[in-house]
């Protein structure tokens, strides 16, 4: 057994790259920007800032990188010519889409795009290119400051964050203006050329440079790396690490979640051993189509149908609260009072979670004792002479309910990514509406932290399973 543990453990790994892969990848080909996203064509008074942040806001979190390989030591200069192209074109010869995403696709570039530039400047006659390339130049020569989020920077970082400053504001004079007089421009000119030849080094890769860039330098390697540190990232909304503000909500959610559970199995086990017990008999078919009737059911329609009817917005009865996890005046309750406001504000979301599980729990249950209850030791032990409750409970159930283990692999993700639909409806501060928010905001770190820790408790969750059946069922042996 425990080998197998162990190997299930190591099997966790590959997985849990593979999942993260995955998730990782559908999350950046998902419509519109991290965050919300800050509009780089704004009409507003302050444009220049707003796209001075939204530049940042892209390198902090290494948004301008590529996805998974990056080969952009290879950036051919006719692509980048197009690119100016349709970003400074007048002539309205491109869509404003076309302008848009070729104004981001430079901006991403950054420093990568410098030697382009070089080639550029030194080999072309083209004066309007070259006014194209010198607009562009100071945000694309602009380098990124080290940071870390919550940690204190070394003295050598600290050293190469002034360094890289000084040579920020150096570049930042480096700007062209329509103003500008031939000679000015010449002038500009000959100082970017310069300037560039100053630092060509840094873009004459090896070899083994350009495999680490096409392999490490990539916003899925950023963001890995962070994670073989335990480091969840921070949120793109409100710059706030993502593990301590899921932790925050996990509370919310394990007491929804953990109670529905509870109930459902306490109602849905007698049930089923019930319809296993007298098969096809008329409660039988009736306690069938009952469940099978709330299975169907909307999770979402029933809680809406509930606070309808039942909530203190009513205008039927006003029973329970509309929504929230305790009332505004709680902090000022006795504990025993807190307790009670929370069970009461906890009723419509545990029956709107319970309800759905009872024909699937019961329907386990009943099929489970089914296959043992006409086996050969269940008539021995009723040749015995026990009594039929006794052969029930003492020898079928155990063996009977082995299949409704399986369902309890999917406790633990439970737990963390709540319901939803529930939450969201009955405004419970929990994971699952922390989910909703985080998608709607763009929140990919948030995201990609609530779905990495659900499969991990996914995976656990099977592992106790199995585990399970062998402590149920000793016959069951894993090598």
């Amino acid at each position: 057994m425990q080998q197998y543990i162990i190997k299930r453990i190591l099997m966790m790994i590959p997985t849990l790259f593979a999942i993260t892969v995955i998730v990782f990848g559908i999350l950046q080909m998902a419509p519109g920007k991290p965050g919300g996203g800050l509009e780089t064509d704004s009409e507003s008074a302050n444009k220049q800032e707003g796209m001075a942040g939204h530049l940042i806001f892209k390198r902090q979190f290494h948004l301008d990188k590529p996805v998974f390989f990056n080969f952009r030591f290879w950036l051919n200069d006719d692509d980048i010519i197009q690119l100016l192209d349709e970003k400074y074109d007048k002539t309205k010869k491109y869509t404003r889409a076309q302008k848009n995403v070729a104004t981001e696709t430079i901006e991403d570039y950054g420093n990568d795009i410098l030697p382009n530039f070089h080639r550029i400047l030194e080999r072309s006659d083209d004066k309007e290119l070259k006014i194209r390339i010198l607009s562009s130049f100071s945000a694309n020569a602009a380098r990124t400051l080290i940071h870390r989020f919550g940690e204190k920077l070394s003295e050598e970082e600290r050293f190469i964050n002034r360094e890289t400053e000084r040579e920020n504001r150096r570049v930042a004079k480096f700007s062209y203006s329509p103003t500008m007089s031939s000679a000015e421009f010449d002038k500009l000119n000959f100082q970017v050329i310069d300037y560039l030849r100053s630092i060509e080094d840094r873009w004459n890769y090896s070899l083994l440079q350009k495999m680490y860039k096409c392999f490490f330098d990539t916003r899925f390697s950023y963001y890995f790396y962070n994670l073989l540190h335990f480091d969840f990232g921070i949120s793109m909304v409100d710059k706030q690490p993502v593990l301590p503000k899921i932790m925050e909500k996990v509370g919310y959610s394990i007491l929804l979640s953990v109670g529905s559970i509870i109930l459902a199995y306490l109602l849905a086990v007698p049930i089923g051993i019930y319809s296993a017990v007298n098969p096809k008999t008329l409660l039988d078919k009736a306690i069938t189509v009952g469940l099978f009737m709330l299975y169907s059911l909307p999770t979402f329609f029933v809680g809406t149908v509930l606070l309808f009817y039942f909530s203190e917005g009513s205008e039927y009865y006003k029973w329970f609260p509309t929504g929230g996890f305790k009332s505004i005046d709680s902090d000022n309750m006795t504990s025993l009072q807190q307790l009670k406001d929370i069970s009461i504000h906890m009723i419509l979301p545990l029956v709107c979670l319970t309800y759905v599980s009872l024909a699937s729990i019961s329907r386990y249950a009943r099929t489970g004792l089914l296959d043992v209850i006409h086996s050969d030791y269940i008539k021995t032990a009723r040749a015995k002479g026990l009594g039929e409750w006794v052969v029930v409970f003492k020898h079928a159930v155990r063996n009977g309910l082995i299949p409704i283990l399986t369902l309890l692999g999917s406790v633990l993700p439970a737990v963390v990514s709540g319901s939803v639909v529930i939450e969201v409806i009955f405004n419970i501060p929990g994971i699952g509406l922390e989910s909703f928010n985080a998608v709607i905001t763009r929140d990919y770190n948030m995201v990609m932290g609530i779905q990495l820790i659900s499969a991990v408790l996914t995976l656990l969750g099977l592992l106790v399973s199995d585990i399970l059946y062998s402590i149920v069922d000793p016959r069951i042996q894993y090598e």
